[in-house]
């Protein structure tokens, strides 16, 4: 299928790495629905793309408000063929000082929230040729960083659900994969602790909020056609490093 005949689902896009993965997209000529709480920066940021983007309120941890996306992208765009699951919480905590809510806060939007997306785009997903689905993990799903108990875990387990559901869904023709970032530029890290990471990172930099949209582009376009259940870092280094 053309790129211009495909559309994507892509949630935590009013700023950052899911504005990023946006304007990638469209630019390979996908139609895009865009989804993030925060409606009024979500509408500012859209607004350029003109139809070809559909900007929608979006809580992920909403069983109905993903499928009145999911519903409103085939109503709009006729049909779905890409779903990337990028929304994330940072929630930092010692172990000693975690709380249920904190933890569980994390769980519900890292975790809970792309299982609900994937349930809620099945059916269309199942409809649509060469269809895909991205979800945005982390290197904290490959080593451990102290003081993430709630946000490690949750990438963990988001991890084990991209296996899994590449494992149950493939012969439906839906590929699943990840992308594991590292420190990107983005609001989700304070300007102390994007300088702190910088400072020690392998290639002396930060990632760029369109490098981890360039590597969710080709984890759905037709280069990527014969890989499922993949785990692609894109983290300039950080996971060489020891301690």
């Amino acid at each position: 299928m053309p790129s211009g005949d495909r559309v994507a689902l892509v949630t935590g896009a009013a700023r950052g790495q899911g504005a990023a993965i946006v304007r990638r997209l469209v630019a390979d000529g996908y139609r895009v629905t865009a989804g993030d709480l925060l409606i009024d920066e979500l509408t500012a940021s859209t607004a350029e793309f003109g139809d070809r983007v559909l900007a929608v309120q979006l809580d992920v941890t909403s069983s109905e408000q993903w499928q009145a996306a999911v519903r409103a992208t085939v109503e709009r765009f006729g049909g779905l063929n890409a779903l990337v699951n990028n929304a994330g919480v940072l929630h930092r905590a010692p172990i000693a000082e975690e709380t249920a809510a904190g933890f569980e806060g994390s769980w519900r939007v890292n975790c809970l929230g792309p299982f609900l997306g994937l349930q809620a785009a099945l059916e269309s997903l199942r409809q649509a040729e060469g269809a895909a689905v991205v979800n945005t993990c982390s290197t904290g799903a490959v080593r451990p960083f102290p003081n993430h108990a709630a946000y490690g875990s949750s990438k963990w387990a988001l991890r084990g659900l991209t296996q899994l559901a590449a494992a149950e869904l493939g012969r439906d023709g839906i590929r699943v994969n990840a992308v594991f970032p590292g420190p990107v530029e983005t609001p989700m890290l304070d300007e102390s602790t994007q300088a702190r990471l910088a400072d020690r990172a392998t290639l002396g930099r930060l990632g760029k909020p369109s490098e981890i949209a360039d590597a969710v582009a080709f984890l759905l376009s037709g280069q990527a056609t014969f890989i499922t259940g993949s785990e692609l870092l894109v983290d300039g280094g950080q996971c060489l490093q020891i301690g």
